[in-house]
């Protein structure tokens, strides 16, 4: 292919450039939260520890769902159902 055939339209640039704004505009928001936390006294260490801490939450909370979903049809049931069950709430 030409190396004009490579290129974006110019929707697609377009779209492109926003998107990046956009991710710059993110960027600079975590970056005043960042600088907030800091103010606030929190250590780069503890705010970097909170965050694998929170990942490793997520993934254990990804796993139990996959495993409720499994049960809920085996069991021939809706995963909502299972929740009073397990003394889940909804908002878990």
């Amino acid at each position: 292919p030409s190396p004009r055939s490579c290129q974006p339209n110019g929707a697609s640039e377009e779209a492109l450039r926003y998107e990046i704004e956009e991710l710059k505009q993110k960027d600079l928001a975590l970056d005043g939260e960042i600088a907030q936390l800091l103010s606030e006294g929190y250590s780069l260490e503890e705010l970097e520890k909170h965050i694998s801490l929170l990942h490793e939450y997520n993934d254990i909370k990804d796993a139990g769902q996959m495993l409720l979903g499994k049960l809920a049809v085996i069991r021939g049931v809706t995963t909502k159902q299972l929740y009073p069950e397990y003394d889940l709430e909804l908002s878990d």
